[in-house]
């Protein structure tokens, strides 16, 4: 009988969840599992096996939401020139960088973006154009160094009005290809190893149950309420990462470093408060969640 670590049951509870949640609102695989697998696992261990499941997960997507392309490509095409540079510098960056200032980049980039979303920030950018080419370099050194890039991606695309199939086919198109060039340029960099495959092995039961559970949840409740949800509880484990990622540099002494993780829970609160005593409101792109032709879609 096969013996589990901490570690090991850890992933797979985070993943199944974390699928529940990408399965249902059609994003969150990564920014969820991520933080937390991060206390367990480096990110040249975690990263090539959450590249290698996001190519699939990221083709279904595409596939699924096939029909908006047309739709969207020319709005995206900027982003996605962007991102091969951005995913070689990046893959090259986790390939030489320390596990631990890697593990305290991840939780710094994060965090705040997490909590950008929490508060409903939407300000529309009129040049789109102009800034798809610096934000797709971004994103993908983002992604190839952490497997995040949803946050990102989401907050933009909400604020640029992306709607339905519209929202997911972006994402899908985008997402597959950071996704398939970072995973190549792994494979050339020699990031992969047995020990981060080996983590398949937790991962893709987990995320083919998860799905499918996430997408019959969301069509119970009310999908902005469950998004806030969980971003409240990926803020809360962002923030204790960075603490514990703070102890073990040496850059704060515990137990003074978890004032960080409590600032973290305060300004969560206080935004979560605010969420509930105004009532959620439904951005366009989280229109897609119901839309009768998008499927259930996936981001990360």
């Amino acid at each position: 009988m096969m013996s589990l670590d901490t570690g090991q049951i850890t992933l797979i509870g985070i993943t199944l969840f974390a699928a529940a949640v990408n399965g249902a609102l059609g994003y969150g695989f990564s920014s969820l599992t991520v933080p937390v697998a991060l206390i367990f696992y480096s990110n040249r261990i975690l990263n090539p096996a959450l590249v290698l499941v996001e190519v699939a997960l990221n083709s279904y997507v595409l596939l699924v939401n096939r029909r908006s392309i047309r739709k969207i490509w020319k709005r995206v095409l900027p982003i996605v020139c962007g991102l091969i540079p951005g995913i070689i510098v990046g893959s090259y960056a986790l390939s030489m960088t320390s596990p631990e200032w890697l593990k305290l980049i991840t939780y710094l980039v994060v965090l705040p973006l997490i909590l950008l979303q929490a508060a409903g920030v939407r300000r529309p950018i009129r040049s789109e154009r102009l800034i798809g080419l610096p934000f797709g370099a971004g994103v993908g050194v983002c992604y190839s160094v952490t497997t995040i890039s949803g946050p990102p991606l989401a907050l933009l695309f909400n604020n640029q009005g992306f709607v339905k199939g519209e929202f997911r086919a972006a994402l899908g198109l985008i997402r597959v290809v950071e996704s398939t060039v970072t995973a190549t340029a792994y494979y050339f960099l020699g990031v992969y190893t047995t020990a981060s495959t080996g983590l398949l092995s937790s991962i893709v039961p987990s995320v083919a149950i998860g799905i499918p559970i996430g997408a019959y949840i969301i069509r119970r409740m009310n999908a902005e309420t469950f998004r806030r949800i969980c971003m409240s509880f990926d803020a809360w484990v962002v923030g204790f990462g960075l603490s514990k990622v703070l102890i073990e540099l040496g850059l704060i002494a515990s137990p003074r470093a978890y004032s960080v993780w409590l600032g973290v829970v305060m300004i969560d609160l206080f935004l979560l408060y605010g969420f509930f005593t105004r009532g959620p409101e439904i951005p366009a792109a989280a229109l897609a969640v119901d839309a009768p032709d998008g499927g259930s879609g996936l981001m990360h």
